[in-house]
This record gives C-alpha cells, sequence and structure tokens, in this order.
C-alpha cells in the first residue's frame, strides 16, 4: 500500500475510533475521570497535575491513590494548596502510591503554592517558557519542570528529592514525560473527554503521551519500530499523527488508548481480535 493510501486508510479507522470511543461518559477508568469530579476551574487544573502525574502502575491502584488522595485534600484542592502549611501536610501523612510518598506529593504542593501566589494559575505560570519559534511544547514543558526544581533547590538549599523529580521529569533528559504530556492534553485539547481549559497554547504543539499501550499500537500503525519509549520516540509518532491531522495531533491518543486498556490488547492474536479496527494493519494477525 502506497505512503497516501494507507495515510488515509489509517485516518479512516482512527476516525471510527475517535467517534466510537471520545465521549465523556467512556472516561472511567482513567483518570480524567477526577478532574470532571471539580466544577471549579482552578480545582480541576490542580486535580489534572495530580491525576496525571499518579498515572503510573495498575489502573486499579492510580483510582485507589487518587480516590485518597482527593479525600484528604478536601472539597476545594486548590484552596488546599493555596494554605498549605503544617495542617495540610499532616492531612497527608501516610499517603503512598506505589514509590511516591506524602513527602513527594507535599513537596509539589509547596511548589504549587508559590506558583499560585505569584500566578493567577498555573497556565499562566506555564506560558512563561513557552515561545513562538518553538516547533511544539516540548521546551516549555522543560523549562516548567526545571524552573520548579530550581525553586525546591534555591528555597531549601539542596537538590530535590527522587521522588519530587519523577512528578516534574524533564523531557531534556530524554525522557517521554508521558505523565505531563498526558496532562497538557487533558488541559489545551477541547472536546468532549478533554477539558479544554488552557486557552493560550495551540494544540498542533502537543506531543502524544507515550506509553506501553500507546507505543505498542503506534508501532502496529507503522509509526516506529523502536523498542523504547523515548522522548525521540514520542516526537516521531506525534509527526506521523501531524501527518493525517496537522492541526490536532494528539487527537486519537484518548480513543486509541481505549484498545490498550479496555479492550486489553496485549499485542498477541486472540479470537477478540477480529473485531478490532486496527486489524488490517497488525502483523499478528
Amino acid at each position: 500500500m502506497e505512503k497516501a493510501s494507507k495515510r488515509s486508510a489509517i485516518k479512516n479507522v482512527l476516525d471510527k475510533l475517535y467517534n466510537k470511543y471520545n465521549h465523556r461518559d467512556l472516561i472511567k477508568p482513567d483518570p480524567l475521570q477526577f478532574v470532571y469530579q471539580y466544577d471549579n476551574p482552578s480545582d480541576r487544573e490542580i486535580v489534572a497535575l495530580l491525576s496525571a502525574d499518579l498515572a503510573y502502575g495498575r489502573v486499579e491502584q492510580i483510582q485507589k491513590s487518587l480516590t485518597n488522595l482527593f479525600e484528604r485534600m478536601g472539597e476545594s484542592p486548590y484552596e488546599f494548596v493555596r494554605g498549605f502549611g503544617k495542617t495540610e501536610r499532616k492531612k497527608l501523612n501516610g499517603f503512598k502510591h506505589r514509590f511516591t510518598t506524602d513527602q513527594d506529593i507535599s513537596d509539589l504542593l509547596i511548589l504549587l503554592k508559590k506558583v499560585l501566589s505569584q500566578h493567577t494559575n498555573i497556565e499562566e505560570f506555564f506560558i512563561q517558557g513557552c515561545n513562538p519559534g518553538d516547533r511544539n511544547i516540548i521546551p516549555a514543558l522543560s523549562k516548567f519542570c526545571k524552573s520548579l526544581l530550581d525553586m525546591y533547590d534555591a528555597e531549601h538549599n539542596e537538590k530535590a528529592s527522587r521522588g519530587l523529580k519523577y512528578l516534574l521529569v524533564n523531557p531534556a533528559q530524554g525522557s517521554a514525560c508521558k505523565r505531563l504530556n498526558l496532562f497538557l492534553r487533558w488541559m489545551v485539547r477541547n472536546d468532549d473527554v478533554d477539558t479544554g481549559q488552557w486557552k493560550s497554547i495551540d494544540m498542533a504543539r502537543l506531543i502524544v503521551p507515550i506509553d506501553v499501550h500507546m507505543g505498542r499500537l503506534c508501532k502496529i500503525l507503522g509509526f516506529h519500530n523502536r523498542k523504547g519509549a523515548s522522548l525521540s520516540t514520542a516526537i516521531k509518532i506525534t509527526e506521523c499523527f501531524a501527518e493525517i491531522e496537522p492541526a490536532d495531533p494528539v487527537k486519537y491518543d484518548f480513543a486509541l488508548s481505549r484498545i490498550g486498556i479496555v479492550e486489553n490488547c496485549n499485542g498477541q492474536y486472540r479470537n477478540a481480535c477480529r473485531q478490532c479496527e486496527l486489524l488490517p494493519f497488525c502483523r499478528q494477525r
């Protein structure tokens, strides 16, 4: 199949997946569900960052941990952050999600408190690192993470812990930054799934959040042939999506990831694969 024909065929499949899965009532068990439990945009921004940051590990454990965390933070996570002090830190005592501890979360919330004391919201702080000449969002995301970690170093006169660095992983180090790119997708894109709350960033600059599921499915589509989910792999995959949907390369992320999460695709052929939209492209059939 020649490139133009294959691209057209892939777009048709992706559009079908988008129409099938990209609906608000199908968000669960995605951690994005927690964002929509709040009506206030200020709460949603905080919840989105924390939910994306803890979106690693088993789906069930992610949901359990986020339920626990937001119960501790009360009715308004935004106000919890704005007033973060000894009382709020005590409320987080004992929280743990895999290797993220209550100390890691407290360190992050202290940084966000400082950001919100100087800026209207996180978006205003983030866009300070945006340059109109940047090809994508990666330089701005790097500056965002570096600025927060530098802020921690300056205030504590020591380097940030490994746990905090994991929550603010910097793409400048080669990481695909799946969780922070997921946060940006939720905030910037605007449809029935993503909030579209951040208006100052062009969604054409977003990078596809790459995890094991997306890496496997994008390999099936022929978007890459690499083993690891590095930053360069994420960029390559995004560029392939941009050939199909230039103004919105991350459009199909949620719908496509449902095949891995909801349909339990593991890359091995089974009877259920016969109903999969990606079967014509899959080498395992």
